[in-house]
């Protein structure tokens, strides 16, 4: 099954969607271009544990199967989801379920990030804003 849709700029989509609480767009692999969806294939849930996966053949997005699927077993992917720092809960309930929608370089990236700030602050000295103590009048 493809993952269609009309295709837009990544600054289109953020203007449009900007605070939007749901969005069904998917981002090419040029960096260019996303895909606002529509029919089927956006509305294909996450798993931690998928039976699809999504490849993206020659500027389309397919969705294909990882194994068998049972009839009436409900379709997901993995999200995989990056760039972006909002929360993104996971509540697939399979047993590896990582507890976020996003992917696991990127969650290691937002660690990495978390770190560098932390050991940068450690390193900065205390300012009065940040000491918590007074300022002393002059």
């Amino acid at each position: 099954m493809e993952y269609s849709g009309p295709r837009i700029t990544p600054e289109e989509a953020d203007r449009l969607y900007d605070g939007a609480l749901r969005t069904y767009l998917y981002g090419l692999e040029d960096g260019k271009t996303v895909i606002d969806g529509e029919g089927l294939g956006a509305y294909l849930n996450h798993s931690c544990d998928p039976n699809c996966e999504v490849d993206e053949i020659k500027g389309h997005v397919w969705i294909f199967a990882l194994r068998d699927i049972a009839a009436g077993e409900e379709l997901v992917w993995d999200y995989n989801l990056y760039d972006d720092e909002a929360p993104a809960p996971c509540a697939c309930g399979a047993a590896n379920c990582r507890g976020t929608m996003y992917s696991e370089e990127w969650i290691a990236k937002m660690r990495r990030k978390a770190r560098i700030n932390k050991s940068e602050r450690k390193l900065k000295p205390p300012t009065r804003e940040t000491s918590g103590k007074p300022d002393r009048a002059a």
